[in-house]
């Protein structure tokens, strides 16, 4: 159940992005603050800018998904992972509702010639979608 709760949590998070950045992904026209490039987001960010739309937007899903921690839930090393593991499989269904759902990009310009802010793509889908399936898939073999 928590699971379907995720996706629908995804699914209003993308019709909210697409109202707030329109057919420009990745907060290209928003007036917030950028970090075009620094080593870090390379090694950590998938050489994506670091924008303050996007660094609150984490932030903010992030602390909701903690929320468990807060209202009694144990908090432990597997619980702690499993929690990103879902917040991770949250951000992947959520940016590619994003392209499904947006009436001026759409799924035709789901490719890396119309996406530039998905630096790396394998086998058809950015890498990040890889690398976040793969965590949050081993965080569900944590004992």
């Amino acid at each position: 159940m928590i699971f379907l709760f995720g996706l629908l949590l995804a699914v209003a998070w993308a019709k909210l992005e697409i109202e707030i950045e329109g057919e420009q992904g990745w907060a290209a026209g928003l007036p917030t603050w950028r970090i075009e490039k620094h080593w870090m987001l390379d090694v950590f960010y998938g050489g994506r800018p670091l924008t303050g739309y996007h660094f609150w937007a984490f932030t903010f899903v992030l602390l909701v998904f903690h929320l468990p921690f807060f209202l009694d839930w144990p908090w432990t090393i597997r619980n702690e992972l499993r929690l990103l593991g879902g917040y991770s499989v949250f951000w992947v269904v959520e940016d590619f509702l994003w392209f499904v759902f947006n009436p001026r990009f759409g799924w035709r310009r789901f490719h890396p010639a119309s996406v530039p802010w998905h630096k790396r793509w394998w086998f058809g889908l950015p890498s990040d979608y890889w690398v976040f399936g793969a965590f949050a898939l081993g965080t569900l073999l944590i004992p």
